[in-house]
């Protein structure tokens, strides 16, 4: 280079923190950690073996003995907890099976504590979508409106059995206005205030929840849009959260993740307790399915996601990779 055309390099290069692995670790803004990490994982009655979920490649409908291998493999990784979600034989238009003792969540949650105790924290999902022939996340008026009230009665009943069943934490998810402060005072009323409460708050009506329908044989026709939440709504969000949080929530949740980050930076700022994020099954889905593809590198896509939730403002971040992620962090 001539005298001419030399150019006077700068004073302040940020570049100098990124020239070795370790200086970038060093000065990482954002961690992504096991114990922030929730396995969802689904328990099928009657099954004898793991059943694949066709459009989750690598997530399964569990039997009982394969979920208590999947929850102490949880607990050895480090994960912060795991939510169950069960599927009945039979479904009912109350969704009786949910407040069953004997029925498949309940049993479910009580094996996961006598497998792995306080080594995770062990939630349940408080909603009737899975238990009900019609699919929706709460009982029906006899012109088919789903009953705001009416449900609220079942949610106090779900919680309490699931309370008696051993859980941790219950995740009332339906979107029926007042579920936190019903859930809070059954539980209390109950002698049952050690359960935590994680609400999902701001859940949306969203299309990334296609293929969870699977995972849980939903007999959903028709949609929730009178329930879920307007996905054009951010605000609405956090007033929901705002809600649930003078309700008693313990922690607050956004759901789904990737297609919210603005919502879940909203809802960190707003409030003063653990926010989650739900990376739902839409999220992984596409991301396998480009994987699978060749398009993109699969682990690296992973780790940038979840850290990208984590970045936005989520404590707390319910993922299908949780395990896989966990794995990859020690690595």
């Amino acid at each position: 280079m001539t005298e001419e055309t030399h150019v006077q390099g700068p004073t302040i290069r940020p570049r100098r923190l990124r020239r070795t692995p370790a200086l970038r670790r060093m000065v990482a803004e954002t961690h992504v950690v096991p114990s922030s990490l929730v396995l969802p994982v689904f328990i099928r009655e009657g099954l004898a073996e793991p059943h694949p979920i066709s459009s989750m490649p690598g997530v399964v409908q569990h039997s009982r003995d394969s979920l208590r291998r999947a929850v102490t493999e949880a607990a050895e990784l480090g994960l912060g907890g795991v939510m169950v979600f069960g599927i009945p034989e039979h479904k009912d238009a109350t969704g009786s099976g949910a407040i069953d003792p004997a029925g498949v969540l309940n049993l479910a949650i009580t094996d996961v504590v006598a497998e792995v105790g306080d080594q995770l924290t062990v939630m349940s999902d408080l909603c009737l979508d899975e238990f009900t022939d019609h699919g929706h996340c709460g009982l029906l008026t006899p012109d088919g409106e789903v009953d705001n009230d009416q449900t609220l009665a079942a949610y106090a009943e779900m919680a309490l059995a699931q309370a008696a069943a051993g859980v941790d934490m219950v995740g009332p998810s339906g979107m029926m206005d007042g579920q936190v402060a019903v859930v809070r005072k059954a539980l209390d009323a109950a002698g049952h205030s050690h359960v935590s409460v994680l609400a999902y708050s701001a859940k949306y009506a969203s299309a990334f929840f296609g293929p969870f329908r699977e995972a849980v044989d939903s007999s959903l026709v028709g949609d929730r849009r009178t329930y879920q939440q307007d996905p054009a709504n951010a605000l609405e969000g956090v007033r929901e959260v705002l809600l649930d949080v003078a309700e008693g929530a313990d922690i607050v949740m956004v759901k789904p993740a990737l297609p919210y980050l603005d919502v879940v930076r909203r809802v960190r700022d707003a409030v003063d307790v653990p926010v989650a994020a739900y990376n739902v099954s839409g999220e992984y889905a596409m991301l396998e399915a480009a994987a699978a593809n060749g398009w993109i590198d699969r682990e690296a896509a992973i780790m940038e996601t979840l850290t990208s939730i984590r970045r936005a403002g989520a404590d707390v971040i319910l993922t299908y990779w949780a395990s896989e992620a966990a794995r990859l962090l020690r690595a």
